[in-house]
């Protein structure tokens, strides 16, 4: 790989990571806050109760996600390699607030992978491809939001991306400095296990490179038997670990295929029209996506971008409904996306079929509206709706002690508890029952006197804050 091509991606991906510093230091309360609430709060107890990744801890003590009560908090869910990076990173320099330093990693992993991509296209595609695959991926409004938030999705595509562009990279070397290769790209793809077992999908190419190493050769199967010991022997550990915790497991099967969706007209509609069309490609995307589709196979990329189309597939089909219901799922497929649109965008600028005037201005004016739309929508994914429990977080974490076991109802969603930075339940009802679990203090953003709940409390308990916003 040429020097100039190193410097170019690395350019593309500083240019990624500026766009995902926008609005960095918002709170957690813009979308899917109560998803990265949750992976926030395991970093932030980390501070609280000690590092130990083993035992991770969040604020939720209900039984909504697991079916059980949940006392101690324990989240036992994917193991918290990115939450304990990021506190790694705050030991360091304390001053930047957990959240920054969440999104930090984030960011620095979202900028990594748009680089990998373009080295790995420019390898297997040319220059040109490569070139626009990194920059689709770096400036694509769906992957500049989920390129900053705290969720694991990104450093998990980012740590698979990177096992497979070693292997494809370095498949020209030898002996042991193969192997030393083997291991790293082995370890790479199991920490992307860790992270979210999602990663299967985006790890599902390496037999294919092996085979394109080794042929039919019995280095064949022992690579693949080593490469599958060492990249799923964690997993399969932490799995057996965690079942000593099931208050902390949430409740996942729903995500395979909850209502009967899978190839239902709403799954088709809302993953490949509202989703991908719209969202990520802002309508005008599909042209060169559509193009890098049927575009020719090139000799050197071989099956290895088809086989990763074939992934994306079967992660939409078998969590049908998890994709559905959750938009942020479809982070995983950026990559696939980014890599096929930069093919389309690549045929644009070097194609003898149109004339060049026509094939430039189709392919610029797609581009722009591509973002442009994808942009209209995204934007309102920054917007803090509820700035109140903001407020009313703040307020109690500035009175109630330390120890407070609160009880901050929204609903279930976690976002209003992760911001009165103190464990305890997201809903309220069974005030009573909370109470003997160690509930010591109720907050809600609903108190005016037609709340039931919160009229009875107030006339039964101290009222230590109320205005026409929160109490």
């Amino acid at each position: 790989m040429k020097k100039s091509a190193i410097v170019l991606f690395l350019s593309i991906a500083v240019i990624g990571g500026m766009a995902r510093f926008y609005k960095i230091t918002n709170p957690i309360a813009d979308w899917h806050s109560w998803r990265q609430s949750d992976t926030a709060a395991v970093e932030r107890n980390f501070e609280r109760f000690g590092f130990d990744p083993l035992r991770p801890r969040y604020d939720d003590l209900s039984n909504i996600q697991s079916g059980r009560d949940n006392p101690m908090g324990w989240r036992m869910v994917e193991f918290p390699l990115y939450q304990s990076i990021a506190y790694m990173g705050r030991q360091i320099v304390p001053t930047v607030s957990s959240e920054v330093w969440l999104r930090l990693v984030t960011i620095a992993a979202s900028a990594a992978t748009a680089a990998l991509i373009g080295l790995l296209v420019t390898q297997a595609g040319g220059m040109l491809a490569g070139f626009f695959a990194a920059t689709v991926f770096a400036v694509l409004p769906y992957s500049v939001y989920y390129g900053r938030t705290i969720l694991p999705d990104p450093f998990m595509v980012f740590l698979s991306i990177a096992s497979i562009v070693i292997l494809s990279l370095c498949a020209h070397l030898q002996g042991k400095k193969y192997w030393i290769v083997f291991v790293l790209s082995a370890i790479l793809a199991a920490l992307a296990l860790l992270t979210k077992p999602t990663a299967i999908f985006l790890l599902l190419p390496v037999p294919y490179l092996f085979y394109r190493k080794f042929s039919f050769s019995k280095y064949l199967f022992i690579g693949l038997f080593a490469y599958s010991l060492i990249s799923v022997l964690p997993l399969w550990l932490w799995r057996q670990w965690i079942v000593q915790f099931p208050e902390g497991i949430a409740v996942f099967g729903w995500l395979l295929n909850a209502g009967n969706i899978r190839f239902k007209g709403a799954w088709f509609n809302w993953l490949f029209a509202e989703r991908i069309g719209k969202l990520i490609l802002g309508y005008w995307g599909l042209i060169p996506f559509g193009l890098g589709l049927v575009l020719p196979i090139g000799k050197k990329e071989g099956w290895l971008f088809r086989l990763w189309l074939l992934g994306s597939l079967a992660y939409l089909a078998v969590l049908a409904a998890g994709n559905v219901q959750h938009d942020y799922y479809q982070i995983l497929l950026l990559p696939v996306i980014s890599i096929y649109l930069g093919k389309g965008f690549a045929f644009f600028l070097s194609n003898n079929v149109f004339s060049k005037a026509v094939s430039y201005q189709l392919g610029a004016v797609c581009f722009l509206f591509m973002l442009a739309f994808s942009w209209y929508t995204m934007r309102t994914f920054y917007w803090i709706n509820r700035p109140e429990i903001v407020e009313a977080g703040k307020a109690a974490d500035a009175l109630l002690p330390k120890d407070a076991k609160v009880i901050a109802s929204y609903n279930g969603d976690t976002t209003f508890l992760y911001q009165t930075n103190r464990q305890g339940w997201p809903i309220g009802f069974e005030i009573d029952k909370k109470i003997q679990m160690g509930a010591t203090h109720y907050v809600t953003v609903s108190p005016t006197d037609a709340d039931g709940e919160t009229r009875a409390l107030a006339s039964e308990y101290t009222v230590l804050v109320r205005n026409d916003r929160f109490a």
